[in-house]
Formats: C-alpha cells, sequence, structure tokens
C-alpha cells in the first residue's frame, strides 16, 4: 500500500464530471472520505456510491465531505451522476496518477482490462493525514462504511 494510515495524503487535482478542477488541499479544515470505485454504471459501484448519496447526511455531520474517482472520463462520470443524482463529486482519474499515487490500481480486471482502479476508501483529517485505509482486493466487495463513520466521530 502506497498510503498508510498516519501518513500525510499525497495531494491532487483532477477533473470532476461538471469539468471543474477539485484538488485535495481544497478541503484542508475539513474531514474527507476518498473513495476509488473501478466503473461506473456497473452494480457494485452504483450500490456503493447510491448508498453515499443516500447517506450523505451523516457524513455532513461529520464534517467530512465526499470524494470519489474513477479511471472513467470525465464525460462518463457526468452521464452516470445526473442519472443516479449524486450529491457528490465525481472525480475522473483517466490519466491513472493519482491512483498510481494511492496503490489503487488493478493490473489486470475484468474483459483483459487493464489500470482500473481498485475499490477503495480513505478518511483523511483536516490536517490532511490519513486516518483510515482500505483497499479491496475483490470488486464485489463494498468498503466498510461502518468504520469509515466511527473514525470519523473520532475525529470529531
Amino acid at each position: 500500500m502506497f498510503v498508510s494510515v498516519g501518513k500525510k495524503a499525497p495531494d491532487f487535482t483532477l477533473r470532476a464530471s461538471d469539468k471543474s478542477q477539485v484538488s485535495l488541499k481544497d478541503y484542508r479544515g475539513q474531514n474527507v472520505v476518498l473513495l476509488f470505485f473501478p466503473l461506473a454504471f456497473t452494480g457494485v459501484c452504483t450500490k456503493e456510491l447510491c448508498y453515499m448519496r443516500d447517506n450523505l447526511s451523516e457524513y455532513e455531520k461529520l464534517n467530512a465531505q465526499v470524494l470519489a474517482i474513477s479511471v472513467d472520463s470525465l464525460f462518463a462520470l457526468d452521464k452516470w451522476k445526473q442519472e443516479q443524482q449524486f450529491n457528490f463529486p465525481l472525480l475522473s482519474d483517466f490519466n491513472k496518477s493519482v491512483c498510481k499515487k494511492y496503490g489503487v490500481l488493478y493490473k489486470d480486471f475484468v474483459f483483459e482490462m487493464k489500470g482500473v482502479a481498485k475499490r477503495s476508501a480513505f478518511v483523511i483529517d483536516r490536517k490532511g493525514i490519513v486516518r483510515y485505509a482500505e483497499i479491496l482486493e475483490n470488486a464485489g466487495e463494498l468498503p466498510n462504511f461502518e468504520a469509515i463513520q466511527q473514525t470519523l466521530k473520532n475525529l470529531t
């Protein structure tokens, strides 16, 4: 794992689905739940992000901003965001630079795809320090949302 608990989270700037630039440093002073997911429009990814959409108020109460990253294009992310009415930024790491920094790329994925983001979750505190890290090898699993929320509660 390239990112470990207790260490500073690698900063990044990516394009969001609305074409704006979003940087991790923009959220200093606020906790961040950083989710990496394999591919838009797929079943488990939809389930994961719909869970976050439907429970966003719980994360906001814990002073947390949710950011979700995949290697999909910002155009695909925009279409998916509109269809699912996601209420947090979807960021395109099309060039895979952030996934590499965080150590969350599958070398080989389904259907001979290479370089797809592993389903992963990180909690980054107000000062930019990683307080929770979970990288799943099995894309069919979901992050441990209870552990994420408990980590956030411990930061308040």
